[in-house]
């Protein structure tokens, strides 16, 4: 079986700032993946070379088998047109730190808007299905509210619900809990801990060790640009054989 994401050898620099320094990973279908490691460590960037909102350097990056951004003629890689990226995006459903909502639409609006602008979807089908998805996150009592009457937590599950409108066979979060207060932390956990159950491949760059230790299938520490340790979320969380990922952990555990 094809793993869902596989990264080989990936670079990315800024600049002179060399973020990525060669990430090799896999992410098997189904799985949810965790990404932990302290801030500037390249979770971020290396999430957003998945679904190509940052062009790597050098490496390569595939989603189910098919490379992100690029495609093999030989032994050259050729960068695809944006509206092929754009096609290879629609699989892939991202929900970031800050939420991203349109502020003028309602909940109900922004879940419907891509999959009418993107996959052509009529009013009606894209309604029926946004309305089951605020329900299954737990707002179907919001869905005429708008971005600015909602919660940061409520906000997100928002985000959540329009990320999976598009039917993607990947999602991937990045640190979606972080800005929000505390006690609204549990509710988007939840959300994300149904999506597991329902056998959803997920990456979860996260600052939750209680719900990586919890719904995690696999755990990567990323330090530096590099890959650490890896391991399952249990094993590195309480035995870490690195002395980094010690340090790190015995700051947020």
């Amino acid at each position: 079986m094809n793993a869902m994401v596989k990264a080989e050898g990936v670079h990315k620099s800024f600049g002179a700032a060399h973020i990525l320094k060669g990430i090799d990973l896999e992410v098997a279908p189904r799985e949810v993946f965790c990404l932990v490691g302290p801030s500037g460590s390249g979770k971020s960037t290396f999430l957003r070379c998945i679904n190509h909102l940052e062009q790597i350097n050098s490496g390569r990056l595939s989603v189910d088998g098919r490379l992100v951004g690029y495609r093999q003629k030989g032994d050259k890689l050729y960068e695809l047109k944006d509206s092929e990226v754009a096609a290879q995006r629609r699989d892939i459903g991202m929900v970031f730190q800050r939420f991203n909502l349109f502020p003028h639409m309602t909940a109900l609006a922004n879940v419907m808007e891509a999959p009418m602008q993107v996959k052509g979807e009529s009013k009606a089908v894209a309604r029926a299905k946004a309305e089951r998805l605020l329900d299954r996150v737990g707002l179907s009592d919001k869905a005429n509210n708008y971005p600015s009457q909602l919660s940061g937590g409520q906000q997100q599950r928002v985000a959540i619900a329009r990320a999976l409108a598009m039917e993607p066979k990947l999602m991937l979060f990045d640190e979606p809990t972080s800005a929000l207060d505390p006690e609204l932390v549990g509710d988007v956990l939840d959300v994300m801990r149904g999506l597991a159950e329902d056998g959803m491949t997920m990456i979860v760059v996260t600052h939750e060790m209680g719900f990586a230790r919890e719904v995690g299938d696999a755990l990567v520490f990323m330090d530096d640009g590099v890959v650490v340790e890896s391991g399952h979320p249990r094993d590195v969380l309480t035995n870490p054989q690195h002395d980094r990922t010690k340090s790190f952990l015995s700051k947020v555990l």
